[in-house]
């Protein structure tokens, strides 16, 4: 069995967990607590980030590399064209969500999760030992999560600039960003998008808007009014056909 260590609430887990959907393969999304995570991706495959797949004695970390991976030993519905330049295409698009992503995760976790408690929840889990324990282990996880995406007011706003630069500049083509079918560059600039635009099935979803601030609810209005906020909605309304839980074990 496949096995995906993730986040749940990690946009780059979710594209990940995409990957592997489309690719139409059977996985278990295992969750690890942020922070402690480091030691066990260290261990595993020498560097220090999630997602990281397991399958069989293979290990792969980085939502990009498990892609390369993914395409080459299961290259039925391929990620990457195999036309050299619509490949080139999907790569460049995918590097530039990436770098997006990182701005992302710096505004959605200040705005969306830090002060959402509900998002806190998920994090702990349903079931162990931080659930049983989530007086003492809520505060020291919202810690964690302060000093390890570095919370201040000024990489705040610059990573707002960065993500509406990126979505004011964003132009599709046709239905999808290169070729006429799915490719990692529709999957990698939907899944980064996600976390912004509370889309229905998502980790992100949200039943009330109370527990945002103002300026959070009105930066995922003002995106899901631009072009690519459309795009990444119709994108996940008729291809995201999610065959785990993101909520994982």
């Amino acid at each position: 069995m496949r096995t995906l260590y993730q986040f749940p609430l990690s946009h780059f887990c979710e594209k990940a967990r995409w990957l592997l959907d489309h690719k139409e393969l059977d996985f278990v999304a295992h969750n690890l607590v942020p922070g402690f995570h480091r030691a066990f991706a260290r261990l595993k495959t020498g560097q220090n980030h999630l997602p990281i797949l397991k399958d069989g004695t293979h290990w792969i970390a980085d939502s990009t590399q498990i892609a390369h991976y993914l395409d080459d030993r299961y290259p039925e519905h391929g990620l990457l064209p195999n036309r050299f330049g619509q490949r080139e295409a999907v790569l460049q698009i995918n590097h530039q969500a990436n770098i997006l992503g990182t701005h992302v995760r710096q505004w959605v976790w200040s705005q969306m999760i830090i002060r959402n408690n509900h998002s806190l929840d998920v994090l702990l889990g349903e079931t162990g030992y931080l659930r049983k324990f989530e007086k003492y282990s809520k505060p020291v996880l919202k810690t964690l999560v302060n000093r390890s995406f570095q919370l201040e007011a000024e990489k705040i706003a610059e990573s707002q600039r960065a993500i509406l630069s990126f979505a004011e500049q964003f132009k599709l083509p046709s239905r999808y960003l290169v070729a006429e079918r799915l490719t990692l560059a529709d999957i990698a600039v939907c899944s980064m998008f996600a976390p912004l635009l509370n889309i229905a099935g998502t980790p992100w979803e949200l039943e009330t808007f109370d527990s945002v601030s103002e300026q959070a609810y009105a930066f995922s209005s003002q995106l899901q009014a631009l072009a690519v906020g459309q795009y990444v909605q119709q994108i996940y309304a008729e291809e995201r056909q999610a065959r785990v839980d993101w909520r994982g074990i």
